[in-house]
Parts: C-alpha cells; sequence; structure tokens
C-alpha cells in the first residue's frame, strides 16, 4: 500500500501536520456500507466520533462534500441549509468516484479531482485530533480538526441527524 497518495501531496503542500495510519481494510465490508468509518476506527483502537467518514452529497444538484464522525448520520435537511441550498441526497457511489477521483471507501476530503464546496460537522472541532480518509481504502491520516477546515475551506455546521 503506499503511503503518498493525491490526499497526502495535498495536505504536504498546504504546510499542515499530519501523519499518516494504515491498517488492514475488510474487503468483505459492503463498500457501500455507511460503516466503513467504523471499520476505521475500531481497526484503529479510536473512538468513532475522531474517525471522521468523508461522504459526497448533491446540493440542488451540485457536489457537496460533507464530513462527519463515523457514528453519525447527516441530516439532508441541514447540509443543504449549510451549503446555501434547498435541497440534498446523498451522491450514488459511482458518481462520487467519479467526481473525486477515489473508490468507495478510500475517499478523502483533500486532493480531489475538483475541490468542491465542503461542510465540516462542528462537533468535530472539539477534538484536538481527528482522523480521516488518506484516500485509498485502508489508509487514514491524522490532524488537526482547524487544519482539516482550513485546507478545504469547509464551512463549519451543525449537520448531524
Amino acid at each position: 500500500m503506499s503511503k503518498v497518495t493525491p490526499a497526502t501531496r495535498a495536505l504536504t503542500a498546504a504546510g499542515v501536520a499530519f501523519t499518516v495510519h494504515a491498517y488492514d481494510y475488510d474487503y468483505d465490508y459492503d463498500p457501500d456500507a455507511e460503516s466503513i468509518g467504523l471499520q476505521a476506527a475500531a481497526a484503529l483502537g479510536e473512538d468513532p466520533a475522531r474517525v471522521l467518514k468523508t461522504l459526497m452529497a448533491l446540493v440542488d444538484g451540485k457536489p457537496v462534500c460533507v464530513i462527519v464522525p463515523s457514528d453519525q448520520e447527516v441530516s439532508m435537511k441541514k447540509l443543504a441549509a449549510a451549503a446555501g441550498g434547498r435541497s440534498a441526497q446523498m451522491m450514488k457511489p459511482p458518481e462520487a468516484e467519479r467526481v473525486t477521483g477515489y473508490k468507495v471507501g478510500g475517499i478523502s476530503p483533500f486532493g480531489q479531482r475538483k475541490q468542491v464546496g465542503t461542510v465540516l460537522e462542528q462537533s468535530a472541532l472539539a477534538h484536538d485530533l481527528v482522523y480521516l480518509n488518506g484516500g485509498q481504502r485502508g489508509l487514514q491520516v491524522r490532524m488537526k480538526p482547524t487544519d482539516v477546515r482550513d485546507v478545504v475551506k469547509a464551512v463549519v455546521a451543525d449537520v448531524l441527524a
């Protein structure tokens, strides 16, 4: 497994501190499952609230990245409001892969093909360090949540269901 991905290159270019953490990705998991982040948390021995999942959604038909704790669900109504839209829905996995350049299970908010608007769940800022996908299945990056916010220019909002 390579520890250099478009995500880690983007973080290095942004000049933020991060560490890379590999784990054994369970390929028997359903790659479309909402629980991929929970698998990462368990494999890393971390609290799921500190292991954030990166989801791709459509707000008024436009791609939006949303980052939430792996043990939580997104409120589409709150997400739409945070992104300045009227309606939101989850993006289908093939479309998410096409838009981001990453495989489902390895989608990172950093280094996507085209940077899209990003919403960061506000509760993530309560932690000193958080984990996010590092751009491939089985690879996480650990960093300050304020750096996550700043690198992707995220809107911080309550988007939990």
